[in-house]
C-alpha cells in the first residue's frame, strides 16, 4: 500500500511539473493534455465497468477535443494591437525600417 501511494505521488508531482510548462494559448498542447487526462479518468472510469482500455480511448478522444476547442485567443499587445511574440508592424525579423 505505501508504495502504491507513492507512486500515486510521484507520478502526480511529475504531471504537475510537465503542466506548468506547457503554452495554455497553444492548440495542439492543449489537446494532448486533454487527451492524456481524459485517458487517464476514462481508464479509472472503465476499470470500473471491466474496460479500462476503451475507457481510456473515448476519455482520450473527449479530452482532446474539449482541449483543442476551448484554447482561449492569445492576449494582444496594448502598444502594438498584434498577438504577444508577434513581429511589430513594419518590422523586418526584428529590425524596423
Amino acid at each position: 500500500m505505501r508504495k502504491t501511494i507513492m507512486r500515486l505521488g510521484l507520478a502526480g508531482g511529475v504531471m504537475l511539473g510537465l503542466a506548468a510548462c506547457s503554452d495554455p494559448y497553444s492548440p495542439g498542447q492543449r489537446a494532448v493534455g486533454g487527451g492524456l487526462l481524459g485517458a487517464g479518468v476514462g481508464a479509472g472510469v472503465g476499470s470500473l465497468s471491466g474496460n479500462a482500455g476503451t475507457g481510456a480511448l473515448l476519455g482520450g478522444a473527449v479530452g482532446a477535443a474539449g482541449g483543442a476547442l476551448t484554447t482561449p485567443e492569445r492576449p494582444r499587445d496594448p502598444y502594438y494591437g498584434a498577438p504577444y511574440g508577434a513581429p511589430p508592424p513594419g518590422a523586418y525579423r526584428g529590425y524596423g525600417y
